[in-house]
């Protein structure tokens, strides 16, 4: 039980998640405490949970786009697009705080980022270039054009029921919490309950391999940067809606590198194959309780880079099981075998390795 509990991906990211809550502790004793003022719950693991809900999303996106070896560096440019797109369509609408217009300004946003998931996904699955040559270039080009679609400008909007997303309360809890869970179970099902989450590895261990076995790879290779996208794109909304504005200069910035953080933290290979959606909210939530922390001991924002790059390296040290070996001062498993007299070697019994759990294994002609 030990030792399965030892190996298991998710015990690092849960104590790094323990210990960061711990150094809050010490720096404000009242850090856990959460109260209720108007129906509404209020507290700082409430904010580390509603702060963190966009990259929660975008890394949802980014571990199914993982899972199938690819990358996209794109969701920070989708995130400002989107963004910009539905701040600028209520700014210059007759109705501001009308409610249609922030339904249309939402589909506009939305349609944009699903068009743009479907591109990435077509210079992947149809001409075959490669994922971080595709998404780098709308990485560059998407910002730009959340630029001149702002003319350069922080555009404010002042709509109550655009503010629901991304600062509203619905049943006592944030609405971005509510929505990042709900895409979190919806994921889970799909890819657990179903065929899909096996299709999804199988692309991502050997692509030749299952299309050759009959599976669609250009489906599901188009359909994971779709989501991905439309990830960014509610992102992109909430973060818009929380602040009641558009910067296209700072909206979505680097979330695509925290996005590929907390899927690393997660466990996810950055090989493709085998996920963890679990990992993944986890190490979303390791980012921002990082962020908080750092703006809780009162160190300079700038360094918090600095920060999450530490964080990320234990982790992942504490990860590997050659590192775990070598501190142990022992041999990794699997690595070599003791060498056995040959007096000794016909009394030694045939051993069989048995395969690893859960690896698909994929039989071509």
């Amino acid at each position: 039980m030990t030792k399965k509990l030892m190996a298991s991906p998710l015990l690092w990211p849960a104590l790094a998640l323990i210990a960061l809550l711990a150094v809050n502790v010490v720096l404000t004793p009242s850090f856990l405490s959460i109260r209720v003022q108007d129906g509404h719950l209020f507290g700082s693991l409430i904010d580390i949970l509603r702060n963190g809900a966009p990259t929660m999303l975008v890394a949802l996106g980014m571990t199914l786009v993982i899972a199938s070896r690819g990358i996209d560096l794109s969701v920070g440019a989708v995130v400002a697009v989107s963004g910009a797109l539905a701040c600028a369509h209520i700014a210059s609408a007759a109705d501001p705080a009308g409610a249609g217009t922030v339904v249309t300004a939402m589909g506009i946003a939305l349609g944009v980022a699903v068009g743009l998931g479907l591109w990435n996904g077509m210079l992947v699955s149809v001409f075959g270039v490669q994922p971080i040559i595709a998404t780098l270039v709308l990485m560059t080009a998407g910002r730009g054009i959340a630029l001149l679609i702002t003319d350069g400008q922080i555009v404010t909007v002042t709509s109550a029921p655009f503010k629901v997303l991304g600062a509203g309360y619905a049943f006592g809890l944030p609405v971005a919490i509510l929505v990042s869970l709900a895409v979190f179970a919806l994921v889970g099902l799909l890819t657990r309950r179903t065929a899909l989450g096996m299709l999804l590895e199988s692309v991502g261990i050997n692509p030749e391999a299952s299309r050759l076995a009959g599976v669609r790879y250009r489906s599901i290779v188009f359909a994971v940067y779709v989501f991905c996208a439309l990830c960014a794109g509610v992102a992109g909304l909430m973060i818009a809606s929380n602040i009641s504005a558009a910067d296209a200069n700072n909206a979505g910035l680097w979330i695509e590198m925290d996005a590929i953080l907390a899927v690393v933290i997660g466990g996810t290979s950055l090989l493709g194959g085998r996920f963890s959606l679990t990992g993944t909210i986890l190490g979303a939530l390791i980012i921002q309780t990082l962020t908080t922390t750092v703006y809780t001991a009162g160190i300079t924002p700038e360094t918090t880079l600095v920060f999450k790059a530490l964080v990320v390296i234990a982790v992942c040290l504490l990860q590997a099981p050659k590192f775990r070996a070598a501190v142990s001062r022992r041999r990794p498993r699997g690595a070599g075998t003791t060498p056995v007299p040959a007096e000794d070697a016909a009394a030694q019994p045939l051993s069989i390795p048995e395969p690893a759990s859960g690896t698909a294994v994929m039989a071509t002609k």
